[in-house]
């Protein structure tokens, strides 16, 4: 198998494993994780600050789930517009890079549907969603990044 087929399997393993984990850990840490530092045990940023910053600041109307600054990963929990009672979103972010750019960020979008007996099924999600919610994120880490410069 090449190495261009290889990535994308492996970041899902990646994902999948860090959703797990982050399920079995469930501890409720939802103000921790939106104040945690961005430095990693050996005092290195292991991620993209303004990538970060700029997530926590575009996710603000989902309850936060997990959030993890050293592997980069912030998982809402799911969440639902009151104009629409039977849909529930939720959004996982991964921060690849320590570097600004599009390549470093990656967005899923979970939507489930409640059915007519009340129980909760997955729904397929608009793919825009994502790209939209990634570009978001992406102009306000710019914008933060220059205010920095600015200042």
């Amino acid at each position: 198998m090449s190495l261009k087929k290889l990535r994308p399997i492996k970041l899902l393993a990646a994902a999948l494993a860090a959703g797990a984990l982050a399920a079995c850990a469930s501890g409720g840490d939802g103000d921790k994780a939106r104040n945690a530092t961005l430095v990693g045990d050996n005092g290195a940023t292991t991620v993209n600050r303004y990538l970060w910053s700029a997530s926590l600041e575009t996710l603000n109307f989902l309850p936060i789930y997990r959030a993890d600054p050293v592997a980069g990963l912030i998982l809402t929990d799911w969440a639902s517009n009151p104009e629409t009672p039977d849909e529930q979103f939720k959004v996982s972010v991964y921060i690849l890079d320590s570097a600004l750019r599009a390549d470093a960020l990656r967005v899923s979008v979970f939507h489930q549907a409640r059915s007519e007996g009340g129980a909760w099924a997955d729904a397929a999600v608009n793919p825009a969603t994502a790209r939209e919610i990634e570009n978001a994120i992406l102009t306000r880490a710019r914008q933060l990044r220059l205010n920095q410069i600015d200042d």
